[in-house]
């Protein structure tokens, strides 16, 4: 990103932000700083597809009728370490930290804690869910279908699946877990909304026309909607890809009952996505769970000491990327481009909430 092109804003600043459009589009206060936050956590690492920049989506959702700003979150199916709820059409933030603290609950009692959620909306980074988990000790688990197939089936020229993302955290010794977050899809869905933004063509590899042919340009994939499964074609591994996205679309819609994203009614008054959490206790499996975080430790150690083929470029784990960025991000602000901000500003007039971005570059 070009250092010239872009508004540094302190975090607090941005989470007050995002805090008041949402209470103002209707959420109520302890909801919109819960949804503020998940959208912040992307932010800071790095994760721009999945923060501030999704207000303008849900602002059309709530003007669409198709997502609630003050749902009725309920459980609607509890056994024992096993739990469903159903969100009331909201958006995922809530409802995900919701089943978050339910099952970080159960597994400290039985185990393991598992949680389908139905009848929601998008929820934002998977990885902030799994983080949330592992940083209470626990290995943790989140997935989550989406709102629109946007991902080609290998070999299909039809989009039937979402980008689908999978989240796996484990804890470690220290106060940072092992966090790996991806998309399904070659590529999240938002990075080419971020393209557009930026005036940016994308790689090939990364997505296809409706008839099969490498598409360069982000605005007429996002009316295509055809990204590849990750890995891209057949060649290069795309049906492992493909497959992940179906399991992910399995725990997220089949087992909540949440809409089945081939299937989904497009007239239905709601959107009906699916998510899906877990967590398991390694104090259940181990002698001792600081002998779990010790390997985990040792493991990661080993990776990151991996000979480098570029000496300049050492080898990381997942979530070392993201965890750098965070700590730049705390101390310079986080970065926001000016196309950005002003978009930002649109929502916030239109809203009635107070913009408090100008003044805040660092």
């Amino acid at each position: 990103m070009v250092e010239e092109s872009v508004l540094r804003v302190p975090a607090a600043r941005l989470q007050e932000q995002m805090r008041d459009i949402l209470a103002a589009w209707g959420m109520n206060g302890r909801h919109a700083l819960t949804t503020a936050e998940v959208l912040l956590a992307a932010d800071l690492a790095g994760i721009d597809s999945h923060g501030s920049t999704l207000l303008a989506l849900y602002e059309q959702q709530i003007r669409s009728g198709k997502a609630a700003p003050d749902p009725d979150i309920s459980i609607v199916r509890d056994l024992g370490a096993v739990f469903v709820i159903d969100a009331g059409a909201g958006f995922g933030q809530v409802a995900g930290m919701m089943a978050v603290e339910g099952v970080i609950e159960r597994a400290n009692k039985f185990g393991l804690g598992a949680c389908a959620v139905r009848n929601s909306n998008h929820y934002g980074a998977a990885g902030v869910y799994a983080r949330r988990i592992a940083e209470a000790g626990l290995i943790g688990i989140s997935t989550s279908s989406v709102w629109r197939p946007a991902i080609a089936p290998t070999g299909g020229k039809a989009a039937m699946l979402g980008t689908n993302p999978i989240a796996f955290a484990a804890p470690t010794s220290g106060d940072r877990p092992f966090l790996l977050d991806m998309a399904t899809s070659a590529v999240a869905i938002g990075k080419l909304k971020l393209a557009i933004r930026e005036g940016k063509t994308i790689p090939e590899g990364w997505a296809v026309t409706g008839e099969g042919a490498p598409q360069r340009h982000p605005t007429l994939d996002l009316a295509d909607t055809l990204l590849l499964p990750l890995g891209g074609d057949r060649l290069h591994g795309g049906h492992k890809g493909y497959g992940l996205a179906t399991m992910v679309e399995i725990l997220s819609t089949a087992l909540s009952g949440a809409a089945i994203t081939p299937l989904r009614d497009p007239n239905a008054p709601a959107h009906d996505v699916g998510h899906f959490f877990m967590a398991l206790d390694p104090a259940f499996f181990r002698d001792d769970a600081s002998d779990f975080r010790a390997d985990v430790d040792r493991l990661a150690a080993a990776l990151r000491a991996t000979p480098a083929a570029d000496p300049g470029t050492p080898v990381m784990v997942a979530g070392d990327p993201e965890y750098a960025r965070e700590d730049e991000r705390r101390q310079r602000g986080i970065p926001l481009p000016h196309k950005l901000v002003d978009e930002l500003r649109a929502i916030a007039e239109r809203a009635g909430a107070p913009f408090l971005l100008d003044a805040e570059a660092v």
